[in-house]
């Protein structure tokens, strides 16, 4: 392949790439729209992003007093919503666009929320337990109480009659419940489980910022490269308005001679614009390279697998909870409303909802062991988290700001029933866990297109089949299968962004995103990390008119090479019974077709007959496209191949598979 050929052929893939910087200009666009958005809507509620506004809203709501738990659960939907906002102002926002200040602005923000709306949820429980002998139920003259809403669900029991044979607690309508022990069924207290869907208990993870991004080992150049890109474009930008400033006299005189009016003016205009276009090229050269790093550092590894200094605690870039978390927790039984001359007179306590110690801490008078014995605890398993594998349980550890698994006994799950049912030492945060790579490596792989900036990925694991549908800049959970059979989920016909349609994934159990720490729990097929991020845009630039599959020999080949399967497949295109794909081999700056296909006894690197090396995989496959395929090709949404890249940068196909 000659050198002047090659260089076309890289010209015209930077000029089809220019979509990415273009994508990203976009996105920044609709970032600063939606905070005038919600400048203009007026509708009370804060811009988190703003710390006057949040800390405002915080301030004015610790003032509010003697809320009920509905009233709290009412307010929790807007509380959350902030919180999700900020976490998705951190995750979807460059790092090289997030300031540090911003990211402590934001977690400081995210953590003041986060304990502001479980104290409420402690007051308003109070509050509940004070009314406890007015709720009794008349068959047991216990209190029960059991309220539901889409994030919160609350149950409650009080133990009004302290009767010592009443041990088992069913929770009406469910399978929920404890089994105690004598000591705690003659005592004055009540049991509390307040299921959370979401989890503001496992700490914030980590947000990359720009300084960490440019120091990377891993990224399309360093940083004195950077430095020396943005002096480029100064200098650049600089000596071209000297030559403006030096060029409009001889211009002028020119002109003036022809046209003495018109032509002055025409030209000045010219000038002027010249100086902007130069401007928005630079800048544009310079997000494309900044572009280009970040999604390279999506694909970085980490050098170091988590140390963890206590025994049993859980490693969170292992497992993942799911389902939220369960606050179980003994209190002790605050003072009751009490009847007077048509008054409800109540003993308010100081210190508030107070906790019951279980077991005490000085118990040297008892045999500990039968008298303070585990507590039996029934949960139920929330319908929309999936579990591949029967689910673990973890206590959470306030001390060490960490879950672990010990404390807690005779786990036994009934996935019929989704019942889950175990012993705990002493009462807190629960969750369950899954091992968050029991979908990886995957299987096999397939993008195809599916009409107009739309595409299909099919992701196949060992458990399960996910199709996710993109469509220009959203993405949509299309089908799930379990042991071939069609799964219904929540998250089916539900548009959303990249970021957020990952998240949602994650949180539903399904999750096909590997980390930087995943190599170490996974045995991965390892690619060049600068490998990937090209094949990954380039085959994004292609999904309009061609499909993609997974190939066996993509294990064989070395670490530098990926190996895939390509069609053409227009949209809306009859399905082929037996289609005939070519199979490509790419280095990186080298495409070729091989001459072995699927079914071949072994690996060879052999050129197939009648074709030829190129530097990219839109010229390797232009070879044998219709005009029709390539049209499309040409002219691309670039969100939609931005939202395409992203997605393949998230799963590593060519990696995990």
């Amino acid at each position: 392949m000659d050198l002047e050929r090659r260089n076309e052929e890289l010209e015209e893939l930077y000029l089809l790439e220019a979509c990415f910087p273009e994508a990203e200009k976009l996105k920044r666009d609709s970032r600063l729209l939606s905070q005038w958005k919600h400048y203009i809507q007026c509708n009370g509620s804060p811009d988190p992003s703003i710390s006057q506004e949040i800390n405002t809203f915080i301030s004015l709501w610790k003032e509010e007093t003697n809320e009920t738990f509905e009233a709290v659960t009412a307010k929790s939907k807007l509380v959350l919503n902030l919180i999700e906002k900020l976490k998705l102002i951190l995750l979807e926002t460059p790092s090289y666009d997030l300031q540090e200040k911003n990211i402590i602005q934001y977690q400081g923000s995210i953590l003041e929320l986060q304990e502001l709306l479980h104290l409420k949820f402690n007051i308003a429980t109070e509050i509940l337990l004070r009314q406890a002998s007015t709720l009794a139920d008349l068959d047991s003259g216990n209190m029960e109480k059991v309220i539901r809403d889409e994030n919160v669900t609350l149950y409650v029991w009080a133990n009004l009659k302290k009767n010592p044979r009443y041990r088992s607690i069913r929770f009406s309508e469910t399978q929920i419940g404890f089994e105690i022990p004598r000591i705690l069924a003659t005592s004055d207290i009540a049991l509390r489980l307040l299921h959370t869907r979401y989890d503001h208990v496992t700490p914030l993870g980590p947000v990359p910022t720009a300084s960490q991004e440019h120091t990377s080992t891993v990224t399309y150049f360093g940083k004195d490269e950077v430095k020396s890109v943005e002096a480029a474009v100064s200098k650049d930008l600089q000596e071209e308005y000297k030559e403006q400033e030096n060029e409009p006299n001889s211009v002028h005189e020119e002109e003036t001679k022809v046209d003495e009016q018109g032509g002055i003016e025409g030209q000045t205009s010219s000038v002027q614009e010249e100086p902007e276009a130069t401007k928005y090229e630079l800048e544009m050269k310079l997000l494309s390279e900044t572009v280009s790093a970040a999604q390279l550092l999506l694909l970085e590894n980490a050098s170091e697998k988590p140390y963890f200094s206590e025994e049993n605690e859980v490693d969170l870039c292992q497992f993942t909870a799911l389902g939220g978390v369960h606050h179980l927790d003994i209190l002790e039984l605050p003072p009751q409303c009490k009847p007077r001359k048509g008054w409800m007179i109540v003993e308010i306590l100081k210190e508030g909802l107070q906790k019951y110690t279980y077991p005490p801490e000085t118990a040297e008078d008892f045999e500990t062991e039968n008298t303070f014995p585990p507590i039996e605890v029934m949960l139920e398993v929330h319908e929309n988290v999936i579990f591949f594998e029967n689910p673990m349980v973890a206590r959470w550890d306030a001390e060490g700001k960490h879950w672990k698994t010990d404390g807690i006994s005779n786990v036994s799950y009934k996935s019929e029933d989704r019942l889950i049912t175990f012993s705990l030492d002493t009462f807190g945060p629960v969750t369950l866990i899954q091992d968050a790579h029991v979908n990886m490596p995957y299987q096999s792989w397939e993008l195809r297109p599916l009409d107009v900036n739309e595409v299909l990925l099919t992701v196949t694991t060992v458990f399960t089949e996910i199709q996710i549908q993109i469509k220009e800049n959203l993405c949509m959970l299309a089908s799930i299968k379990l042991n071939n059979k069609k799964h219904s989920s929540i998250l089916e016909e539900k548009w959303m962004t990249p970021v957020s349609f990952i998240i949602a994934l994650k949180e539903a159990g399904l999750n096909i995103f590997p980390t930087g720490h995943s190599h170490f729990y996974v045995v991965i097929n390892y690619k060049l990390p600068l490998v990937e991020v090209k094949a990954y845009r380039q085959m994004a630039l292609l999904s309009s008119a061609f499909a993609f599959g997974w190939s066996k020999w993509n294990t064989v080949c070395d670490s530098n090479k990926v190996v895939f399967q390509v069609r053409e497949h227009l949209p809306k295109e009859e399905p082929i019974q037996n289609p005939n794909w070519a199979l490509l081999m790419f280095s990186g700056d080298r495409a070729q077709s091989l001459k072995i296909n699927e079914s071949s006894d072994a690996f060879s690197e052999a050129l197939k007959e009648e074709t030829e090396f190129h530097s990219t995989l839109y010229h390797m496959v232009k070879d044998f496209a219709s005009k029709e395929a390539m049209k499309k090709v040409r002219c691309p949404n670039c969100q939609f191949v931005d939202s395409v890249c992203h997605m393949l940068l998230s799963t590593r196909l060519l990696s995990y598979s």
